[in-house]
């Protein structure tokens, strides 16, 4: 059996939740008080106010029933009614039993004179504009008495509820402006903190209370030390790569100098691969780099790569339908070392490769499928790390590659905001790299 949770009913968004702590306690202070003034002004008072009434009622009752005779009792009835403010017909016709469904107060009025009156017959508050109309049996015949409403319920008793419900809507407008100015900074940080980790530097600067402050000041300094480490490490392979050129180049015509022999070619192989070597861990630094964003055409990007790769005699070609350019910001560099990636290792580990891309609605995916071995699914997640090389299940035949290659599409594309996903080629039978950049 399932439990109950109420967590799928709460808003997610930390505004929604704190509109939710705000109101909350609002509306039960407003239903709490709102019972309570029912309670005490519809039935206590209106019962209070009915008990004194009936002194009054009381006294007409003695009145008729103390006279001679019926002519005796109209008149002295009349003189006492006058007296109190009171209109009444004797003898009486008798009213008719009237109420409003939503009259509460006509309940208890109607209740605390039934109490005290065992001769009454009806009570209408309906007929007259703010009038009780009461038929009370005597010994002398029926006496209909009608007095003012005032004298037995508040008047205009609605108008605290008037009231409360104005004050709950005003600090509830005062409450959500108070809410807005305090999620602002909040929000801004969350910008400035998904914006950091698609790559894009958006200005953020500390706003709002202490903590969130607190917050922001230490998302800058953490930006600044993750940027300034990106930068060093960059910098770093950068002169290693090149201290590194000068004697590789010096070792290289050396050997060149030297008679053609076997042992002579696979050194000088082996300088080519120490050169390849420096080659991907620059290319793997610069991944990284905080390279600006542009605004430029993928299509024309990939159709370019596709087309530089027939020329050079790889077995690349365009899948699928071909859209129309589209415009988005990205990394020119950085997307185009990442593809070209994907084709190379596509042409390394197999014969042919295609490479199709797809407009989304909210993202551009680039897929490059080849006909090699593939990658078994459970060793894709290591594949994607750097310097990993899955040689057992890749074609050593056309030559080794470095381990670099996927893990700088993928964080091509983590610095895009995007995602990097290996799975099976339907088409071609070998491995599919999906690389995914958010529009």
């Amino acid at each position: 059996m399932a439990r109950f949770s109420i967590k799928r009913y709460l808003p997610r968004s930390l505004y929604g939740r704190a509109a939710l702590i705000l109101l909350v306690p609002i509306v039960t202070i407003q239903l709490v008080v709102s019972f309570a003034f029912i309670q005490r002004l519809y039935e206590d008072v209106t019962a209070q106010m009915t008990q004194n009434i009936t002194v009054e009622l009381q006294l007409l009752l003695d009145t008729v029933e103390g006279a001679a005779s019926m002519e005796d009792a109209a008149q002295q009835v009349a003189a006492t009614a006058a007296t109190l403010d009171m209109q009444i017909a004797f003898p009486g016709a008798m009213v008719e039993e009237r109420r409003l469904f939503t009259d509460l107060s006509g309940r208890v009025i109607r209740d605390t004179l039934s109490q005290t009156f065992e001769g009454l017959r009806a009570v209408d508050l309906v007929s007259g504009d703010k009038t009780v109309q009461v038929s009370l049996e005597t010994g002398k015949g029926i006496l209909d008495v009608a007095f003012s409403r005032r004298r037995v319920a508040a008047n205009n008793p609605h108008q605290l509820l008037v009231l409360m419900l104005f004050t709950a809507i005003l600090m509830t407008i005062i409450s959500y402006l108070f809410l807005r100015n305090q999620l602002r900074p909040i929000r801004r940080l969350a910008r400035a903190a998904e914006a950091f980790g698609k790559g894009r530097h958006e200005p953020y600067y500390p706003g709002g209370a202490s903590e969130v402050r607190s917050a922001g000041a230490a998302f800058l300094n953490m930006r600044a030390r993750i940027e300034r480490q990106i930068e060093q490490r960059t910098l770093m392979l950068s002169g290693v790569s090149h201290d590194l050129r000068t004697p590789l180049t010096r070792l290289k015509l050396g050997l060149s100098m030297q008679p053609e022999t076997k042992d002579i070619k696979d050194l000088i192989g082996d300088v080519d691969e120490m050169e390849r070597l420096i080659e991907a861990f620059l290319d793997f630094a610069k991944a990284d780099a905080l390279e600006e964003l542009e605004r430029g055409s993928p299509v024309d990007l990939v159709k370019e790569l596709v087309a530089n790769a027939r020329r050079t005699g790889k077995a690349v070609e365009l899948a699928g339908a071909i859209p129309d350019v589209v415009s988005m910001k990205l990394r020119p560099l950085s997307v185009r070392r990442a593809v070209e990636n994907l084709i190379n290792n596509a042409v390394r580990y197999g014969t042919r490769a295609q490479v199709e891309i797809v407009v989304l609605e909210t993202a551009l995916r680039i897929s490059v499928e080849d006909d090699g071995p593939g990658i078994p699914e459970a060793r894709r997640e290591q594949a994607v790390k750097a310097f990993s090389r899955l040689d057992a299940a890749r074609n050593q035949n056309a030559g080794s590659g470095v381990g670099l290659g996927l893990a700088i599409a993928a964080d091509v594309a983590r610095s895009h905001g995007g995602t990097l996903r290996l799975g099976d080629s339907k088409s071609l039978g070998g491995l599919k790299a999906e690389l995914v950049l958010p529009r």
